[in-house]
């Protein structure tokens, strides 16, 4: 059986039929008019080097024609492609450069399906570099590593013009761009030595030569706009033609230049700076301001440095101009002067509104704006005004938004929202409203009128909802003040007067602030205010069970409409307690109540405290008879003229067995201040233990219902006593938990922690603690160290 031989193909036979395929791919993409390749052609050219590859040695001509492959390029190269680029120049180069590598890619895909067969086989086993990579690295040795300075300096100079207002081929760079990243064969080496860099530096250039006129010429405003134009501009340029990697670079060099260099300059500036337009309320400015310096390292210090500055400065001159204006009023009335505090407190929550604002929106709750606030609030907020210290005026001015008839008419929504920007014993608050008449010169009546009332309700009410808005406020200003003890004390009281005087516009606005509070703060801060809510609800349903009783035995009844709050002693702030001789009619109330409450409860003891009744009652003059609204003691000192027509200061005094101070303010409030009920001899304006008192039955006001007031009290000392006292536990507390933890430690290490331990409530004084650890060293707490007298022993 015959075999049919392969011929044998000759290596100049082979290569002169792959010539001619090769000079017609050549033909074809220059353009000249050639016939394109069947099938029938791909398949002959393909099977010569198949054959030429496969031939038994010394025929295996595999290594030749992988060298002349190279050799078909960089023929094709040398006598085509570089005389026509080096002839052209600029733009015009970069199009030739455009179309020579299109061409050239071309080139390469089709020479590689011609001679796959050495991919295939002869190239795998030998490990030498593709088709496809020998056809690239050939442009890049013979074409690209010619023209490349030139074909650089060409993009950037179009790039140079662009920026400058003209248009350019935004296609054609990109083409030429994309020459610099694929000639790198999958790294970016290339795009980024022979292009990038220069182009960065370029860019360096530019901009700087434009930043320094720009910052001698525009204004802050403009030249930020300027600067934001310009990286817009930079960031669209990559989005078209550069490569996304330059993005970062690019951004980098620009904001170097525009920004990081002149970045004290520009925010400085006399006129347009930082602070003027934090002064001029520029938000849209400030906003811009932000975004541009936040991409630079640590661009925002300085602009937050300045923010504070700048709120610190209004806050002070905030403090300064109350300060002013309380010593000016010093003269006039003592509630002038509280009202200018009032209006500073206003003053200060409008703007930390303000700037809380800017942090929000401007900085966008960027936490260097919201630090740099907090910083400057607590330099002029833990200021005091008028002598009153931040906390008093922070708590006064709670009492003002949420009691009836308070200087603070806002919403309930402005209520809440400035607010949030801000049983051993029993007590005894009485208000006796007596309703049987008697012939005496004072007697008791009930008096309601409903439909007055209901008008007075809907006009408050009107009133509450315009308020709201500054209880977010006022909590939020208690974070930057240090004494917040004090500030819970004076709220304390102040809580107090309204909750038992029945002062409190609205409940659910009280129970809301000590929500916030309670949020700010911690549960220990509010549990006693917390407690003195809950004991009026208690107290009411107390009231409520005492009228059933008095119904259900009315033999019981004293007479009187008798309302009596009891509450719970460790709520509330202390208050002194007399012996007061209370007259007949109010000695039968007392008993009244007394077997009422033992049916409820053996186990407690009621003190009354009596400084905090009141009593609503007839004064039967001659012109009319008069309604009038005083306290317990008032009324005492008011009945005992019912069976004497004179009384001296002495026989007065012994009959109530009060303290000379307490008579002197309550003869004072009846007979030397506006409504003089009581005739005073002799007629001065003090009074005295020589002088004598009787009923002024003359008496008239066009009112028929007066409040009588008292002198006021002032209990600032007071409370700041308590404060004080209140600290020295807080404080030897701290230092007994820290020391039972560490039982050894150094005195400057228990300071610290004592500090930070105490710090949330108020910023303990170095010299209290040193006095404190030297008393519990007294008390056998702690020792000193026999060896180191700054280290201290914990003794169990």
């Amino acid at each position: 059986m015959a075999i049919n031989e392969r011929k044998t193909i000759d290596l100049e036979q082979g290569w002169e039929f792959m010539q001619k395929g090769i000079t017609k791919l050549k033909n074809i993409l220059e353009g000249l008019p050639e016939p394109q390749f069947s099938s029938e052609d791909y398949m002959m050219l393909y099977t010569t080097i198949y054959n030429m590859c496969t031939q038994k040695p010394p025929h295996d001509y595999s290594q030749q024609l992988y060298d002349k492959y190279k050799e078909s390029f960089e023929e094709y190269i040398i006598s085509t492609v570089l005389p026509t680029l080096r002839e052209k120049h600029d733009e015009f180069m970069l199009r030739e450069l455009v179309k020579r590598w299109a061409n050239h890619k071309i080139m390469v895909r089709w020479l590689s399906r011609f001679f796959h067969y050495l991919d295939r086989y002869f190239i795998a086993r030998r490990s030498l570099p593709a088709l496809n990579e020998v056809g690239l690295t050939c442009f890049r040795d013979l074409v690209y590593k010619e023209i490349n300075v030139k074909v650089r300096d060409a993009v950037i100079s179009l790039i140079d013009q662009e920026r400058e207002g003209e248009q350019i081929d935004r296609a054609l760079l990109k083409n030429v761009l994309d020459i610099f990243v694929e000639i790198g064969m999958g790294n970016m080496e290339c795009y980024e030595n022979d292009f990038e860099e220069a182009m960065l530096n370029d860019t360096a250039g530019y901009y700087s030569r434009k930043a320094s006129n720009w910052i001698l010429e525009d204004s802050c405003p403009d030249y930020m706009q300027k600067a934001e134009d310009c990286l817009k501009r930079e960031k669209d340029r990559v989005s078209h033609y550069l490569h996304s990697s330059s993005e970062q670079k690019l951004l980098e060099k620009v904001q170097n230049e525009l920004l990081l260099v002149y970045a004290t300059q520009l925010l400085e500036k006399e006129h347009s700076g930082c602070h003027a337009l934090l002064r001029d309320d520029k938000v849209e400015d400030l906003s811009r301001m932000y975004r541009l310096f936040s991409r630079i390292p640590r661009g925002l210090d300085p602009v937050s440095n300045i923010f504070k500055q700048h709120v610190t400065a209004e806050g002070t001159a905030l403090v300064k101009q109350a300060e002013d204006a309380a010593s000016n009023k010093k003269a006039e009335k003592r509630d002038m002067v509280g009202l200018q505090e009032q209006v500073f407190v206003r003053k200060v929550i409008d703007l930390h509104d303000k700037y809380l604002a800017y942090v929000t929106n401007c900085f966008m709750n960027h936490t260097l704006f919201h630090k740099a606030l907090k910083e400057a609030f607590e330099v002029f907020c833990n200021k005091g005004v008028g002598g009153s210290s931040s906390a008093e005026l922070l708590a006064t001015f709670c009492d003002n938004i949420l009691k009836k008839g308070g200087s603070e008419k806002l919403s309930d929504e402005a209520i809440e929202e400035t607010l949030e920007k801000a049983s051993i014993l029993s007590l005894y608050n009485t208000i006796l409203n007596f309703g049987k008449r008697v012939s005496f010169a004072f007697e008791s009546i009930v008096k309601r009128n409903i439909g007055r009332r209901g008008e007075i309700m809907r006009m408050s009410r009107k009133i509450r909802d315009r308020n709201v808005q500054k209880s977010q406020s006022v909590v939020k200003l208690l974070a930057y003040i240090s004494d917040k003890d004090l500030f819970a004390e004076f709220y304390r009281k102040k809580l107090a007067r309204r909750l038992l005087f029945d002062k409190s516009a609205n409940d659910d606005h009280e129970r809301s602030i000590l929500t916030k509070l309670k949020q700010q703060c911690g549960g220990q801060f509010t549990s006693k205010m917390e407690g003195m809510v809950t004991d009026l609800t208690l107290a009411k349903e107390n009231q409520a069970n005492f009228e059933e009783y008095l119904t259900t035995n009315p033999h019981a009844h004293p007479g009187i409409d008798l309302s009596v709050t009891v509450l719970t002693t460790g709520f509330w702030p202390s208050y002194k307690s007399f012996d007061l001789n209370l007259p007949a009619e109010l000695v039968k109330c007392v008993e009244v109540f007394r077997e009422f409450y033992q049916t409820k409860t053996k186990h407690r003891k009621l003190t009354w405290i009596y400084s905090l009744g009141t009593c609503n009652i007839n004064g039967k003059f001659e012109p009319k008879t008069m309604e009038l609204v005083v306290t317990t003691y008032q009324a005492s000192v008011l009945l005992l003229f019912n069976s004497a027509d004179r009384l001296s200061y002495s026989e007065i005094m012994a009959q109530l067995n009060l303290t000379d101070d307490d008579i002197v303010r309550l003869l004072h409030s009846l007979s030397c201040a506006k409504y003089k009920i009581l005739i005073k001899e002799p007629n001065t304006k003090t009074i005295s233990p020589t002088d004598y008192f009787e009923f002024n039955s003359k008496f008239t006001d066009k009112m028929r219902r007066i409040k009588i007031p008292l002198p006021p009290v002032d209990e600032k000392k007071k409370v700041i006593e308590d404060v004080d006292k209140d600290r020295r536990y807080a404080i030897d507390a701290s230092i007994v938990r820290i020391m039972k933890s560490r039982k050894v430690l150094g005195h400057q290490q228990l300071v610290m922690e004592c500090v930070e331990q105490l710090g949330r409530m108020f910023k303990p004084d170095f010299k209290a603690i040193k006095k404190r650890i030297e008393d519990l060293i007294t008390r056998d707490y702690l020792e000193r160290d026999k060896e180191n007298p700054n280290m201290f022993r914990y003794l169990a």
